[in-house]
């Protein structure tokens, strides 16, 4: 039985005002040349706090953030899940890894109750999911895996719904995947009795992959293509890539249209029918859930379903516990307990988490550990701005100011001992490839946390600015021989819309305290939890990783 209660540090006494922790998210430490949008931006307030505050720098990515090994960049999700639990648990990549190598994944209740129903229906094997080697949001080579082994296992028919990525690969990839999986169908098909295909597809920022509710329209969308199979028809999804491309010059795989997949006679080749299963095969949470009530929930009002096919639906993992969705699933989440916030719960500390819509569940949600909701009602506060529902580059100071001025209301109350804050800016920004853009949106986070400054020395309290991941502070595509841009045959740059594999600051500034930074060999975003503990005047729990700060 866990033992709640958080000791008194022995050496360190508490900071007598707010314990505040920005998430700059995407804003890492890039090479400081004309790739580094975070270098370029003029951030005078980060500027100080690096040069006057101590600053440590984080592995926000691979092995500390629980994802497979240090060639995997980190992500919100695992970078989050760190930052709230201390600690480092194995990740949706590394766990459906294990489960698929091990065969462990096809020995389940699960996989045997999918290929069941297809074989008692007739109809196929629906598999939806972001086409990507990113291992963000899904791999590949577990698509491939589900394919193959439903054919061994004389599974005649299935289709594939392929969501396109360009944000977590290179922005104009999606050939790159598509061709592979077109032959593998096709060895499929030759090798046996089969019919394998893709039957409809679109870009993940346009097609089913909403989350936290900013935008249903996109799940309504990638139901009526994926399920009804409406929509723009083509030959094939290379047709679809090709002719969309073309038609919009310059578009990012992420936004490319949504489109079926159909025959000769104009017909869609893979509608969801009745008797049908389908497999969610995106192992991360945030922007699975939303297609997953479209599928299982009973009332369900968002948007017109009928025909609402009767499927045997799972996910590649369970995307929330506590919420239970979806309620089949092939492999196991990790299970993240004796977080921050649950500790700060247990122990009476009052808590404000605040960030808006495209980030709330990342303060929220993955800070605790995957689980939904409030530890205490009372002692907890969350506050969710409602993000801008336009493209990210128009508006690239998005709500930062919205949600520093919400902040610095609640914090003048006195009535929170400790506060999480994300702005979204250097992510989202980032991920549309705008240099310009990215550049301003690190300026209006940087004039955020100059607003955050003066009021932290006011309350007497402490404020730790790090980041989840890198993402901003590398928009170019770099070739790691020479050192030099990747540019494309005109001679263009190569933009680069995924995250990067670079450390993230971490600036601990307490006024009047006298803080040094500990010697650690491998620091990494879990240790920022025993740093809060510290400064709330607490030891950490058995397990966590230790603070950044030394003792005294």
């Amino acid at each position: 039985m866990t033992d709640w209660t958080l000791v008194r540090h022995p050496s360190f006494p508490a900071v007598p005002g707010p314990v505040v922790v920005v998430v700059m998210d995407g804003v890492g430490e890039g090479r400081c040349d004309a790739s580094d949008a975070v270098w370029t931006a003029r951030t005078p307030n980060l500027d100080w706090l690096a040069a006057h505050a101590p600053t440590a720098h984080l592995a926000a990515h691979g092995l500390a953030a629980g994802l497979p090994s240090d060639d995997d960049m980190g992500n919100s999700e695992v970078g989050h899940n760190a930052l709230g639990a201390g600690r480092i648990f194995a990740q949706g990549a590394k766990l459906v890894n294990e489960a698929v190598a091990s065969g462990r994944l096809f020995e389940g209740e699960e996989w045997k109750r999918l290929l069941r129903q297809v074989g008692e229906s007739g109809e196929p094997l629906h598999l939806l999911g972001l086409l990507s080697d990113g291992n963000v949001h899904s791999h590949i080579d577990h698509l491939f895996a589900l394919l193959e082994r439903a054919s061994q296992e004389g599974v005649r028919a299935a289709r594939v719904h392929v969501l396109l990525d360009g944000r977590d690969v290179p922005e104009t990839s999606a050939l790159e995947y598509v061709e592979p999986l077109e032959r593998l169908l096709a060895s499929i098909n030759e090798s046996a009795d089969r019919d394998y295909r893709i039957a409809s597809g679109g870009g993940r920022m346009l097609v089913s992959m909403d989350r936290y509710q900013a935008d249903w329209g996109m799940v309504e969308l990638g139901w009526k293509t994926h399920v009804h199979g409406e929509g723009r028809a083509f030959p094939s999804a290379r047709d679809a890539i090709e002719t969309l491309r073309k038609e919009q010059p310059g578009l990012s795989d992420q936004y490319l249209p949504a489109f079926v997949v159909a025959d000769e006679a104009g017909t869609p080749v893979g509608p969801i029918r009745d008797g049908a299963a389908v497999v969610l095969f995106n192992f991360r949470g945030d922007r699975a859930i939303e297609i997953c009530r479209a599928f299982e929930d009973d009332d369900f009002d968002t948007f017109e379903r009928a025909p609402r096919p009767d499927v045997a639906f799972a996910g590649m993992m369970q995307y929330d516990g506590d919420l239970g969705l979806p309620a089949h699933f092939l492999v196991t989440p990790p299970a993240i307990d004796r977080t921050l916030g649950e500790y700060l719960a247990r122990n009476r500390v009052t808590q404000l988490a605040c960030s808006e819509t495209q980030k709330f569940g990342h303060v929220t949600y993955f800070w605790n550990g995957n689980r939904s909701g409030r530890f205490d009602d009372q002692l907890e506060t969350y506050v969710e701005i409602p993000s801008d529902r336009l493209p990210f580059e128009e508006r690239p100071w998005m709500k930062a100011a919205e949600i520093t001025d919400r902040v610095l209301a609640e914090l003048a109350t006195g009535g929170f001992r400790h506060a999480r804050i994300n702005y979204a800016n250097g992510d989202m920004v980032g991920h549309t490839g705008d240099f310009e853009a990215s550049v301003v949106a690190v300026e209006a986070v940087d004039l955020c946390i100059g607003r955050l400054l003066p009021a932290i020395r006011k309350l007497d309290g402490a404020l730790v600015v790090t980041a989840d991941h890198g993402n901003a502070d590398e928009m170019f595509e770099v070739d790691p021989g020479t050192g030099e841009a990747r540019r494309d045959a005109e001679g263009r740059v190569r933009v680069r819309t995924s995250h990067s594999l670079n450390r993230v600051p971490c600036s601990i500034f307490a006024p009047g305290r006298p803080l040094a930074l500990r010697e650690l060999e491998q620091p990494g975003l879990a240790n920022v939890a025993a740093t809060l503990l510290q400064l709330l005047g607490y030891a950490a729990p058995d397990g966590y990783e230790p603070s950044l700060l030394a003792d005294r």
